[in-house]
């Protein structure tokens, strides 16, 4: 009965990967880095309310961190090899290296403008959006619950994608541990040193952990499909690829402007076509759940939210881009706008349709036994010679 009672607290993990990736593509759609800045705290906010102690939402920190790298990076280009993005206002000129003829278009060093850094910091920054994105699913959603939601066509291709998911939850976890150890036992943890000695027992680890779940899966009989007919898994082929070529052109078409007119049908079309194909390919995977994972009203709340962020962002692209998209020549500061920031604030309905997990179980304190009344001890006298 606990264990079904802890089991009614999650959710279904498509949903966080639904609501994760509606965040993502509004982060996608601009560059305005206060909105940018508000995704980002509304993305941490759901996470730091609803994250578990598993060893995966501890992933969450160093999707941050990567993050966090690969601004420093971005910006770190734009200063040494320039920036397409003409400027007026120099912060600072570096020695340029002169280049052969045939690298026409690149440079090293050379003046840096404001402009310049400004445009890479907003790039930057969009591209942090979307890892943090990616972790938020990875720190909240199970891998294991979500491989087993897949369709059975898919199982093959989700084992691998899981695995890969849960390589980073475990590598941190592992550094983690293993710094922990060393600073008890007053060895260096930091610096080159200490990074080469935590490397090969995390090597080490991984490769068991390797060797242990190849055992695992072939144990439970990974990759033996059952017997299909060649007819339908010809037809099942040709829906499967028809319609994932069909959801590409669509998608295209969506997208541009040139494709307004058949854009759309063909995406429905080909969405069609390939979710019959992944239904006549499960019939090869002979499988069965066990206790499937139910998709409630709470797992279509957050999937829906994900979704209206994603579609209002577009919206407001399309009617007003430049709120979306500042521009940097002429230097001017960004602002906030007021509709495509209360669009971002929908992502938080997670936060309030969904209850967090249950605190960690304590151990229950013992009442101290009550004190007994206090006796008089009996007096003992020593014996006189008369009772001798």
């Amino acid at each position: 009965m606990a264990s079904h009672g802890h089991r009614t607290h999650h959710l279904h993990p498509l949903a966080w990967w639904l609501w994760a990736l509606g965040l993502g593509t509004a982060a996608s759609r601009t560059t305005n880095p206060l909105l940018l800045a508000l995704l980002i705290a509304v993305a941490g906010y759901v996470v730091a309310t609803h994250r578990t102690d598993a060893p995966w939402a501890r992933s969450y920190t160093a999707f941050v961190k990567l993050g966090l790298a690969v601004l420093v990076i971005r910006l770190a280009f734009a200063v040494v090899l320039g920036s397409p993005v003409p400027g007026t206002h120099t912060l600072l000129t570096l020695p340029e290296v002169p280049l052969p003829d045939w690298a026409q278009g690149i440079r090293l060093g050379g003046r840096v403008t404001a402009e310049g850094v400004l445009f890479a910091l907003y790039d930057g920054l969009r591209l942090a959006a979307l890892l943090i994105c990616v972790g938020a699913a990875n720190a909240l959603a199970n891998p294991a619950r979500l491989l087993k939601s897949l369709p059975g066509a898919l199982y093959e291709a989700g084992v691998a994608v899981v695995v890969a998911m849960t390589f980073a939850p475990h590598l941190v976890a592992d550094v983690q541990r293993l710094r922990a150890a060393r600073r008890l036992r007053g060895r260096p943890d930091r610096g080159i040193r200490g990074l080469l000695q935590v490397g090969l027992p995390v090597l080490e680890g991984a490769l068991e952990r390797s060797v242990a779940l190849a055992a695992a899966m072939d144990s439970r009989g990974y990759g033996r499909t059952a017997e299909v007919p060649a007819r339908v898994r010809r037809t099942t082929a040709a829906l499967t690829v028809g319609g994932l070529l069909g959801v590409c052109a669509g998608t295209y078409g969506v997208l541009t402007a040139a494709g307004g007119t058949y854009g759309l049908p063909v995406l429905l079309t080909g969405l069609a076509a390939a979710l019959a194909g992944l239904r006549l390919g499960g019939r090869r995977s002979p499988r069965t759940r066990y206790r499937p994972d139910p998709w409630g009203v709470r797992a279509s709340l957050v999937g829906a939210s994900g979704a209206a962020v994603a579609v209002l962002l577009i919206l407001c692209e399309a009617y007003d881009s430049a709120a979306l998209h500042p521009t940097v020549v002429p230097l001017t500061a960004p602002n906030l706008p007021l509709w495509p920031a209360a669009a971002l604030l929908v992502g938080l309905l997670p936060s309030f349709a969904v209850p967090g997990p249950p605190p960690p179980a304590t151990s229950a304190k013992v009442p101290a036994p009550a004190t007994p009344a206090t006796v008089p001890a009996a007096t003992v006298t020593a014996p006189s010679k008369e009772d001798a």
